[in-house]
Parts: C-alpha cells; sequence; structure tokens
C-alpha cells in the first residue's frame, strides 16, 4: 500500500518543503492551498522527480466545508497515512496583549484551531485502525511562551498546541505520531523573508532573527516521525532557555 500525506497550508516555505521530503521518501502527496497556479507548479516539479501529486484546492477558513474536502482527498489517496498542518492567516496579526479583543480572536478561530480539529476528527479514525499515522504541524515560537507585543494569532494556535499535546498522550500508543515544530526564525524564501530583506534594505527596524532553511526544517519533522522519540522541537535549540 503505497503511503500518503495530505499537505494543509502548501504556501513557500514549509509546506511545500514537507511535500518535497515526504515525496522522496515515497509519499504519494496531496497539495492543499486556496490558490491553484502555485500549486500545480509544485505538482509538476514534484512529478519530475517521480512523485506522484494531486492538488486540491480549498479555503481552510471554512471549517464547515472539511467533511467534502476529506471526500475529495480520499478520492485521489483514500485516508492519508499522514496529515500537516500549518497555514498560517493570510492577514497575520500580532497585537500587545493590552489591545488584544475577541474579535481578532474570531476572526482566526477556525484556521487555527476549529478547521485543524476537523480534520484530525477525519482522519485520525483511520490511522488509530490500520496502526500507523502521523499528525504533524508547524508554528511560530511565540506559541510556546507569551512575549510582549506578539499576543493575538499566538493566542489560538496555544491552544492547537494544546489540544495536540493531549492527543499524542492518546493515541501514541496506537501507533499514530503527532509532531509540532515550534520556529523562532524567518524562513527563506517566504513573503515575510522578503518583506524583512526590504526592511532591513531601507534602513526600517527590524526583529533580530536568525535564517532557517525551510528543506531543513521539513528534514527536521520528518526524522522526528521515523524517530518518534519526542513530539516537539523548538528552532533554533535553545531559543526559550531562561
Amino acid at each position: 500500500m503505497t503511503k500518503s500525506i495530505a499537505v494543509f497550508g502548501t504556501g513557500p516555505g514549509v509546506g511545500q518543503a514537507i511535500a518535497r521530503r515526504y515525496g522522496k521518501e515515497g509519499y504519494d502527496v496531496v497539495l492543499v492551498a486556496r490558490r491553484r497556479e502555485p500549486l500545480d507548479l509544485l505538482a509538476r516539479d514534484l512529478s519530475t522527480e517521480g512523485v506522484t501529486a494531486h492538488v486540491i484546492t480549498a479555503d481552510l477558513r471554512q471549517t464547515a466545508a472539511v467533511p467534502a474536502l476529506a471526500e475529495r482527498i480520499r478520492e485521489r489517496v483514500g485516508d492519508p497515512t499522514a496529515v500537516y498542518y500549518g497555514p498560517a492567516a493570510g492577514d497575520l496579526l500580532f497585537v500587545p496583549a493590552v489591545d488584544l479583543t475577541p474579535d481578532v480572536l474570531e476572526h482566526h478561530l477556525p484556521v487555527t484551531l476549529l478547521t485543524p480539529l476537523a480534520l484530525i476528527r477525519e482522519f485520525l479514525p483511520a490511522m488509530v485502525e490500520r496502526g500507523d499515522g502521523a499528525i504533524l504541524s508547524a508554528q511560530g515560537a511565540a506559541v510556546v511562551q507569551g512575549r510582549p507585543y506578539m499576543s493575538g494569532w499566538p493566542t489560538l494556535v496555544a491552544a492547537q498546541r494544546n489540544y495536540l499535546q493531549s492527543l499524542a498522550a492518546e493515541v501514541t500508543g496506537k501507533g499514530v505520531y503527532v509532531g509540532m515544530l515550534f520556529i523562532g526564525a524567518r524562513i527563506l524564501g517566504t513573503p515575510f523573508e522578503a518583506d524583512y530583506q526590504r526592511r532591513l534594505a531601507q534602513g526600517e527596524p527590524v526583529p533580530d532573527l536568525p535564517a532557517a532553511d525551510p528543506a531543513e526544517l521539513a528534514d527536521l519533522l520528518w526524522h522526528m516521525h521515523a524517530d518518534r522519540s519526542r513530539h516537539e522541537t523548538v528552532v533554533p535549540a535553545g531559543l526559550l532557555d531562561g
């Protein structure tokens, strides 16, 4: 039986790198994002590398559409062996905690917490029945430890992390691995990196962030999955020490 991975949030950066890394390991890949053109380009690139890739467009902000999305995926690959969830809100917003409002959280709630929960409920039963599966995510390191002026979106991803931690404790003995990567770096090849370099060149103040290669991050998550000895990793190592 061919293994497969559904990559939710196949944007530039980690999502695309995950697709390539798992394709290299012989997985069929389902590419899921809102815009079709970048997905088609990636699928063509993967096919030249001998990877079977399927393109599915979906708006992950629409939690009610998850059952239909899951059926579209099953039509292509059946129930996927692994699920990666890593979309970032297109209008990603960090706000001071003193300015955080219910409206900010409500706006980001579906894509950050409700949709991944709905997707896992769709695909987890087959993983448990098979005795093998993986649920993977990559998010910003602000999730792990609250930082001044960086509330808002991380508040909800912290709830996602809490859920995945509980899930990991419940399903590890059933053959399902849950792995989370928390990244405290700017990721090369992303719109954030392009804007960071623009601001730096114009002399604007920018945070002192290390750079991270998305291929190396995907490789790290793959080895976490293959080894299954830890559920969480923060990059760079020691970022949150002290």
